[in-house]
């Protein structure tokens, strides 16, 4: 009993961060935030290469600003709006977005749950783990954007109109200010989970007291509580397994970096990053930054890889896209490999 409450308490942290951050992201959408980043994109001069250049780098951004879930949930709707607004090729955008947001989540601690998991045991401030991982981080943003615009390099290059100027409605609100809280509090605080769960509930119930009904089915929508319980259990689950496992005991104590990020991957792909996460998280690990290189670029090799993708799809398929399995995986593998090999020498 004494083992599951330890690691009950390693592993609720994340999980209330990732909600928090989910529910500032809500809020931040209703103001108009992420309507005003696609706006602003799809006006940039150029053809459909420089739209797309100018929203990864903002997919980028958001990623590691405010967690890669979030980032799948609200900027993947905004990059097929400013690809359809240009007419320029959208699939690019679609799939551009998935393989960023998880290729960015290697910035901040509170960009990918797994990087907040694999810390859990060895709390590290924000700005010290950003310090580690900025080179890898610009190295994987770079290669993400390059196979990307190899793939699709002459549909992006076709004519594109020019799109209407309308009016953009934004509101610089509770949501807007959160989201800067977040931010400041991921890379000065070592435990900033209760905090910034806090503050999206404060500004989440701000939201219920002015649109009430709409308010809460949204926020029931995008933070999907029972998914993150289900991962929550399974998660808590697999890590106290591991404690008593002498095989995760010893499998990164000792490895090298390239066997720690190769590990790591297949893990994420047989299992899943977060219950692969919370198995390796259970005990010491030689090279940490290098498993969450494993772990944030192995799933983009293939869908199931991490929650990011699954929400993907979903998010997709309400913007009458339904994207190819296979495509993912093809194209992904490209992604992950060359941005691992170019980011490992810089850890």
């Amino acid at each position: 009993m004494h083992d599951l409450i330890q690691t009950i308490s390693a592993t609720w942290s994340p999980f209330v961060l990732v909600a928090g951050l989910l529910l500032i992201g809500h809020v931040a959408s209703g103001e108009g935030l992420f309507r005003l980043v696609g706006a602003t994109c799809a006006r940039v001069p150029g053809g459909g290469v420089s739209l797309f250049l100018v929203t990864m780098v903002a997919v980028a951004l958001v990623t590691a600003v405010l967690n890669l879930d979030t980032s799948v949930v609200f900027m993947t709707p905004v990059a097929l709006y400013a690809a359809r607004a240009k007419g320029t090729d959208d699939k690019a955008f679609l799939y551009g977005t998935i393989f960023m947001s998880n290729s960015a989540s290697l910035l901040l601690l509170g960009s990918n749950l797994t990087n907040l998991l694999v810390f859990s045991r060895s709390p590290t401030l924000g700005s010290t783990f950003a310090r580690y991982m900025v080179l890898p981080w610009i190295v994987a943003v770079i290669v993400t954007i390059a196979v990307v615009l190899a793939w699709r390099w002459r549909p992006l290059r076709q004519g594109v109109r020019t799109p209407e100027r309308s009016a953009t409605s934004f509101i610089f609100g509770p949501g807007v200010v959160a989201v800067g809280f977040a931010v400041l509090a991921m890379l000065v605080l070592k435990s900033p989970a209760i905090w910034v769960f806090v503050v999206g509930v404060v500004t989440e119930l701000y939201e219920l007291a002015v649109k009430r009904r709409t308010a809460l089915r949204g926020a029931l929508s995008v933070t999907n509580p029972w998914t993150l319980s289900l991962l929550f259990v399974v998660a808590v689950a697999v890590g106290w397994f591991a404690r008593y496992s002498t095989l995760t005991m010893s499998l990164l104590r000792h490895a090298s970096v390239g066997a720690t990020i190769a590990i790591s991957a297949i893990a994420s792909i047989v299992i899943n990053n977060l219950p692969a996460a919370s198995l390796f998280a259970a005990h010491r690990v030689a090279h940490p930054y290098a498993l969450l290189l494993g772990l944030d670029l192995g799933p983009n090799i293939i869908v199931t890889g991490a929650l990011s993708s699954l929400l993907w799809i979903r998010i997709a398929r309400r913007n009458d896209v339904r994207p190819s399995m296979v495509t993912f995986s093809v194209v992904g593998t490209a992604v992950a490999i060359l941005a691992i090999v170019c980011a490992a020498p810089l850890l």
